[in-house]
């Protein structure tokens, strides 16, 4: 019995997993929308529909968390992730190089991210919080997760302070607040 069932979920993951990557992009295109960036709302995570991508988060889905961290576990490297990171440039890894030091040494540097990517990767991350922890998430959730994280990120330290900026006006002033606030930043930039 045990054994069926397994084997039915694993049919089921490819439909599931497109139903999350669908849902997650619907939201990013809806946010960006609400930003003006239209062109970045309807090209946003495209990728994950390619067979590389796609493939892999289907083989490794789980549901409350991305597959990438299944694959990586599996297997070491996350393929998908790298492919993904490599073409969308609302991720910061996308804006990092590794640079030679004096002594020989190499160390990853993040470089500063154009704001329109910024405000895609905020509305990212709210995305991303409100499909995987679904009736959990609140307007904190995506601050909490990147202060998880974010000193150990190679991410440049004005793109930092950019997004947490944004992530915290979420937190204590709720959404529309936020959208506001980066609405204004988008202007200021005038990218």
């Amino acid at each position: 019995m045990a054994d069926r069932k397994k084997k039915n979920f694993r049919k089921a993951q490819p439909v599931a997993h497109l139903k999350t990557i669908t849902v997650h992009r619907h939201l990013v295109c809806r946010y960006c929308f609400r930003l003006g960036l239209y062109r970045q709302g309807l090209l946003h995570d495209l990728s994950k529909y390619s067979t590389s991508e796609f493939l892999a988060g289907a083989r490794y889905y789980q549901g409350d968390r991305s597959p990438n961290d299944a694959e990586r576990i599996e297997t070491g490297v996350s393929q998908a992730w790298l492919h993904h990171k490599g073409r969308n440039r609302h991720h910061f890894e996308y804006w990092v190089d590794y640079v030679r030091l004096p002594d020989g040494h190499i160390d990853f540097k993040g470089h500063k991210m154009p704001i329109r990517y910024v405000a895609e990767m905020f509305c990212d991350r709210i995305a991303a919080c409100r499909v995987y922890m679904g009736e959990k998430y609140t307007d904190a959730s995506p601050w909490e997760y990147f202060q998880r994280g974010k000193n150990d990120i190679p991410i440049h330290p004005e793109t930092a302070a950019e997004l947490e900026k944004m992530l915290l006006t979420l937190k204590d002033e709720g959404e529309e607040a936020a959208f506001r606030y980066v609405r204004r930043r988008l202007k200021e930039e005038k990218w």
